[in-house]
């Protein structure tokens, strides 16, 4: 079976590989869709605080069943989706239901080898039907869900004024759930295609772009008041810390962005506001059903989300045209 590995960074290597077999409670997957992430543009440049190399990538995965275990409720041919954070169901964090955080957490394509592949194992338990989505949509569910359960963590509010700063797809993810739940959302972005994209696709009430007069632009749409929520996306600290600034009085700041560095702010403006500052990682199970009933519903544009695609073959050639702001790439999907 034909493999693609990120050997080091900038570095994909197509190898052929034996087809593995199924073992122990594990689901044979015939992988057919791979959505690429901002962690696989991490891994690929050297980014990513969670990784060893050689590395498989790939964690938004659809996909079609080769074997399933006896007594499963899977069966040969299912159209399946794979939530790609194996967590070990006994820590602190599981035992909560926080499987998104768990202690022992085992991303695909992260800390184990992903889905740049053609065949692949996967626990039982992370593998799910794709009923009444296609196989292209049950590829963008994990990036979805990831914004879902930022927004989820937030609690919006219909009527709110939400901030999401980055609109790279986790951004819109978040923009888009939080304006299904009623919020008045505002895009901030550095690149102006991007602010109208979420403005023409996903439904934001309002886009800034980034620039000496943004933060006057920010305090004019909310009269002065800020945002009740801020989403933070950029994976860039300083941007990180610049969003302390959008938050109003009581409002909340959701870092969804993660970067090996350290963050820091005023605690004088922060304690003013009785701010509260949340982390969002992943996302559980319930946020992927969250995802996959408003695809159902026609809520989610997954058309116009899906902006590239190419085949598994040419990942090692292709891959890094995928970076290149002038490709205008949304999401991309792999074919295998």
């Amino acid at each position: 079976m034909l493999t693609v590995i990120c050997e080091t960074p900038g570095v994909l290597r197509a190898q052929e590989k034996p087809r593995p077999a199924r073992q122990g409670d594990a689901v044979l997957l015939r992988v057919r869709r791979v959505g690429v992430c901002g962690t696989d543009l991490h891994i690929f440049t050297g980014n990513q605080p969670y990784l060893a190399y050689p590395r498989v990538m790939g964690h938004e995965i659809s996909g079609t069943v080769e074997e399933a275990p006896e007594g499963s409720s899977l069966a040969t041919g299912d159209e399946v989706f794979v939530m790609p954070y194996i967590s070990c169901g006994g820590c602190m964090a599981c035992r909560q239901g926080k499987t998104n955080c768990c202690v022992n957490i085992q991303v695909l394509g992260v800390h184990r080898d992903g889905a740049f592949t053609e065949y692949l194992n996967v626990p039982a338990p992370f593998v799910r039907k794709a009923e009444g989505v296609s196989l292209d949509q049950a590829a963008m569910v994990e990036f979805l869900a990831i914004g879902a359960h930022a927004v989820r963590r937030a609690d919006v509010l219909p009527g709110q004024r939400v901030l999401v700063v980055g609109t790279g797809p986790i951004g819109m993810a978040a923009l888009l759930f939080a304006g299904l739940r009623g919020g008045q959302v505002t895009a901030l972005d550095t690149r102006p295609e991007r602010v109208a994209f979420c403005q023409q696709h996903l439904g934001a009430h309002a886009g800034v772009v980034i620039g000496p007069n943004d933060l006057e632009e920010l305090r004019a749409l909310t009269d002065g008041d800020f945002y009740d929520v801020v989403f933070d996306a950029t994976g860039n600290a300083r941007a990180m810390e610049r969003g302390f600034q959008f938050i109003a009085h009581g409002g909340k700041y959701v870092m969804v962005s993660v970067v090996l560095d350290n963050i820091t702010f005023s605690d004088p403006e922060f304690h003013k506001r009785e701010a509260t500052l949340l982390g969002s990682r992943n996302a559980t199970m319930e946020d992927f059903e969250t995802v996959l009933n408003a695809m159902r519903a026609g809520q989610v544009p997954t058309a116009a989300l899906n902006t590239h695609r190419m085949p598994l073959a040419d990942v090692p050639t292709a891959f890094a045209t995928l970076m290149d702001p002038a490709q205008g790439v949304v999401k991309a999907l792999i074919e295998c």
